[in-house]
Order: structure tokens, then sequence, then C-alpha cells
């Protein structure tokens, strides 16, 4: 029996030809190579960090694309993938707006009508004023005035015409509806007669607020012709007393009269407005 049991086992303790890391000189030239040219790649590293700012930058503006479409799509998609409660909320909010705007309109329309009416209004005003400031005018013979109306002509008899039966006349004419009326005598004088005019006689002539009228005396009134000639007409009354005096009263209608004499406004005396 051959025993071989010995150099086996020994050559299995110690491997054979395990190989054994010497130094090269050629390993050792190159490490001494990089260790003297650590230099070279710090001389490489701005290239790459500009590379690497572009590339950031490139993909920042895609994502940047990216976000606006994704809003895009966000904005148009909202409502579809809104929740029943935020659907709720947001058509709540438009009806609150809704409301608000027609509120605004109605206001806005409203105030538009309040001052259209109020410059009608005002217009109004002023025009009703107008016509008032006219009529209390022509009333108290401070305008001169022009209208349909009579021309009354007081021929004396025997007897001058007295101041009586004129001042007869024109409270007749005035129940009769005349809104004007003057008085002209033979000598070209003329009075305008208003509220306050005075009758008065002056040695067989007339006085009139002062004035001396001669014989004859013409009036001129503005009204309605046919109501004032119907009350001239009455029995007993202006022109019936005329006659008995044997003088004539001529009534004639010109269509259009004008009565163009004016008085001053004076301020009473005694009398006040009541507040």
């Amino acid at each position: 029996m051959t025993r071989e049991d010995g150099p086996d086992r020994a050559s299995a303790d110690q491997p054979e030809d395990e190989p054994v890391d010497v130094p090269d000189e050629d390993d050792s030239a190159k490490t001494s190579a990089d260790t003297d040219t650590g230099d070279e790649p710090e001389a490489e590293s701005p290239r790459r960090g500009r590379g690497v700012s572009v590339l950031t930058a490139l993909l920042v503006g895609i994502l940047g694309f990216a976000i606006a479409v994704q809003t895009t799509r966000t904005d148009t998609s909202d409502l579809d993938s809104a929740r029943t409660e935020d659907l709720a909320r947001i058509l709540a909010d438009l009806d609150a707006q809704r409301t608000r705007l027609t509120a605004e309109i109605a206001q806005l329309e409203t105030d538009r009508d309040e001052l259209a009416s109020g410059s009608e209004g005002q217009d109004a005003a002023l025009e009703r004023a107008r016509e008032l400031a006219d009529s209390v005018g022509i009333l108290a013979g401070t305008l001169p005035a022009t209208g349909p109306g009579l021309v009354l002509t007081f021929e004396a008899g025997d007897e001058p015409i007295r101041a009586a039966v004129i001042l007869d006349a024109v409270q007749e004419l005035r129940g009769a509806g005349a809104e004007a009326m003057s008085i002209t005598g033979g000598n070209g004088r003329t009075v305008r007669i208003v509220a306050s005019t005075y009758f008065g006689e002056s040695g067989g002539n007339l006085l009139v607020d002062g004035v001396t009228l001669t014989a004859s005396q013409r009036l001129t009134v503005i009204g309605d012709p046919d109501t004032m000639s119907t009350a001239l007409e009455i029995p007993g009354g202006v022109a019936d007393t005329v006659q008995k005096d044997g003088g004539t009263v001529m009534v004639r209608e010109p269509g259009t009269v004008d009565i163009t004499t004016v008085v001053e406004p004076s301020d009473p005396e005694y009398a006040e407005p009541v507040n």
C-alpha cells in the first residue's frame, strides 16, 4: 500500500500558483504620474458644470411647459373632476354674484330714472314757474298782453261819462272773464287797469289812477269776446246806463287786441304773504 497522504495534505494546505501582488514599475510610474498630474481633472470640471447647467435649464423648461399644459387642462377640466360639494359651492357663488350684479343694475337703472325724472321735473317746474310769472305779470299789469278780446268806445251824450259807469263796465267785464284791460282817453293817454286802479272825475274829464282822460274813452279788453259781449248786453247793465245818459257804447271785436301799457310794480305797505 502506497502512502501519498502526506504530500497531498501539504498540497491542500498551501494552494499552488496563487498570484502574489508585486508592484510593477510601470504601475508605480502611472501612479506617480497620476499624482503628479492631479490638476488635470480640475481643468475639465467647468465644462461638466456648464453641461449640467444647460441640462438643468432644459429640464426646468420642459417641466414648466408640462405644468402650463397641465394647468390649462386642469382649468378646462376642473368642473369635470370637481366633487359635488365643490360644484354646489361654485354654483352658490355664481348665484350670489348674479344676485349682486342684478341688484347693482337695478340700482343704476333707478338712479338713471330718478335723474331723468328729476331733470324733466325740474324743467317742468321751471316752465310752470315761467307760466305762473307770466300770468301774474299779465294780471298785475307788469307785462304786455295780446289775445282775443273787445274794444269798447264810450261816447258821451249831454252828460260826460261818469267814473261810476266806467267802473261798472270794468266790473262786468272782469266777471265775464276779462284778463287784461287798458283805457285810453281822447287826449291819447293810456292807463293799464289793474286791481288797485281807481276812477274819479275832474272838470268833466275822467281820472284813472290820477291820469286825466278826455272824451271819448276807449276800453281795450282781452278775454272771451262772446262771453264779454253777452255780459255787456244784460238789461240794466253798462250799455243801458250810458244810453239813459244820452251816450252810446260801441263794441267792436277786432279778433286780436294788444295791450302794451304796463304799470310799475310797487311793494304793498300793509299786506304781507302768509307763510
